[in-house]
Formats: C-alpha cells, structure tokens, sequence
C-alpha cells in the first residue's frame, strides 16, 4: 500500500499495522482516535503543526519501511 497525502488514517492502520509506533512517534495517537476514521494522514500531521515540508518527509518515510501487512 503506497501512502500518499489523501490516504485515511484509519487505512494505514489497518493494512500497515507495522507503523503504528511510528505514527505515535510523531505525535499522531491514532490507534483510539475517533478522527482516524475521516482524516488523512496530511490532515493529521497539519493538526499537530507539522508543514508541508514535513509532510512530505513523513510521507516518503512512512513509504520507505518494509513490513507491509498483506492485504
């Protein structure tokens, strides 16, 4: 699964359960987060003050890890 700046919260937890440490890494407490079921992972980070600059950095990163969970 490719993360891009309009995928779900809720889908990454769901079909990459192995970066769940990394969103609480980055403040994004995501897991009991009613909001993780509408926000994108660009909404979410914005919420916390990241800048579209760190968006993108934390998107290439979140991509760059292996473990995908299978689908």
């Amino acid at each position: 699964m490719e993360i891009k700046k309009d995928t779900k919260i809720s889908e990454i937890l769901k079909y990459r359960e192995d970066l769940i440490e990394d969103l609480f890494e980055l403040g994004l407490g995501c897991v009991g987060c009613p909001m993780a079921q509408m926000e994108t992972i660009e909404q979410g980070l914005k919420a916390h003050g990241a800048s579209d600059d760190e968006v993108e950095k934390v998107i290439e990163k979140l991509n760059n890890k292996t473990g995908e969970k299978a689908k």
